[in-house]
Formats: C-alpha cells, sequence, structure tokens
C-alpha cells in the first residue's frame, strides 16, 4: 500500500525526448470530503502547493526519462503524452498509472495556463520535420487556475440526459468548457455525465477559487451537482 498525496504530471515525447509540461491535482471521487465512487475527475488545480523545482527534476530523472528510455530499448517509438499519475509518498514520488493521453479535466488546466503557442510541439510529437521537440520550450503563465466539473444527476452510475441549461449566457469572468452537452432547438441540454468544466484563474489560488465557484453558481440544470472542496489541500497551505 502507497499513502501520500497523488498529482498529475505531464510531458510530451517525440520518440527520443521529453518535453515536461506542468502539474496538476485532479480530484477523482465524486462528493466533498473525497467520498463517494471513483469519477473521470470532478474538478482540479494547479500550481499544486506541495509540488517544487527539486521534485519537479526528481520526477523527470528517476521516472520520466527511464520510462522513455525503457520504451526505446523495447524498440517503442513512443509519441505524444506521457501522463504520469504520482503518488508523493514518504519515500519520495511513486508511480500509480500511465496514460497515452491528456487527461480530462486536467487538460484544460494545462492549455489556459500554457503562455506558448502548443501547436510546433504537438507537431514535432507527431514527426513534423520543421518541428524539433529538443528546440522547444513552452512558457507557463504565472497564475493559478481552477476547474470544478458540474455533473448530472446519477453521475457516475447512471446520469440523467437532456435537462437544459440555464445561465451559460451570464458568464463572462470565467471558462466554461462543454463536455457532456448538445444543441436541441437551439438551447443547450445535458448529454452526458461531466456536464461542463467552469475554470477561473488569478494571480493566487483565492483568486481563482473564487471565481469559478463564483461562475458555477450562475449555472443550473435539474440534478446538477458539484463538489465544493476542490482545491482542499491548497486552501490549507
Amino acid at each position: 500500500m502507497m499513502s501520500g498525496p497523488e498529482v498529475s504530471f505531464f510531458a510530451l515525447c517525440d520518440g527520443q525526448s521529453l518535453l515536461p509540461l506542468i502539474e496538476v491535482q485532479d480530484h477523482k471521487r465524486a462528493y466533498d470530503g473525497d467520498l463517494g465512487p471513483n469519477t473521470g475527475g470532478m474538478g482540479c488545480y494547479s500550481p499544486v502547493p506541495f509540488w517544487n523545482a527539486k521534485l519537479r527534476e526528481q520526477v523527470i530523472e528517476t521516472i520520466l526519462q527511464p520510462t522513455l528510455e525503457g520504451l526505446k530499448s523495447d524498440g517503442i517509438e513512443y509519441r505524444g503524452v506521457l501522463y504520469c499519475g504520482l503518488m508523493i509518498t514518504e519515500d519520495g514520488p511513486k508511480v500509480v498509472e500511465y496514460n497515452a493521453r491528456f487527461g480530462d479535466p486536467e487538460c484544460q488546466i494545462l492549455m489556459t495556463l500554457c503562455a506558448s503557442d502548443i501547436v510546433p510541439a504537438l507537431l514535432a510529437c507527431a514527426g513534423s520535420k520543421d518541428h524539433s521537440l529538443a528546440d522547444i520550450e513552452l512558457n507557463w503563465r504565472d497564475e493559478a487556475a481552477l476547474l470544478v466539473v458540474l455533473a448530472a444527476s446519477g453521475y457516475p452510475a447512471t446520469p440523467r440526459r437532456d435537462d437544459p441549461i440555464i445561465g451559460l449566457e451570464s458568464v463572462s469572468d470565467a471558462l466554461v468548457f462543454h463536455a457532456g452537452t448538445r444543441s436541441e432547438n437551439g438551447h443547450i441540454v445535458t448529454a452526458g455525465g461531466r456536464v461542463l468544466g467552469v475554470l477561473g484563474t488569478g494571480a493566487n489560488f483565492s483568486e481563482a477559487r473564487a471565481r469559478t465557484y463564483e461562475a458555477v453558481s450562475r449555472i443550473h440544470f435539474e440534478g446538477a451537482h458539484y463538489r465544493t472542496d476542490i482545491g482542499k489541500l491548497a486552501m490549507s497551505e
């Protein structure tokens, strides 16, 4: 058994080299206090308070780089996203899982905080002769970001659908990502378990969190539920 806080860390790969991104902490359980069933993610935030430059380098040097070298030694030219789910234990960072994709809702945080054009890096991963991943450096906004997922009634077991979503047009100070929605007769209705992701940014965590939850309060649909404690760890720091 491992114990400790979890964090997601990402890198882009072109088969030969790594381009590390930034860390995000997700909240998998459906309800406040990390209770209820596991979900695809009920919200996330970055930066993560217990993460630092030393831990970042340790993960790159002892986990990500050896993983890429292991793939190469097995004759695998791995290109794309290397998603590393970590647990920060008393003995240091340990791998919980790998994914070969951007995570959702972590990706929304990554793309919002990335201050550079990420397309050249993605083209380099895809094998473009005009771009080299080793020559690319990504810059990140000196801001905090926090995202809250608005889920449908019954999620994650049997999510309710076809409920009208009210208030989207009233959100002006946050981003709203559509996930489980569709358009019907000119109206947006629910069409999946995780319906919307609402993301606020700010100069600090408190500001980002306030913007996110203020925007969340403006959006309504029958049976909507969301966690009110996203970023609890950061709140206690």
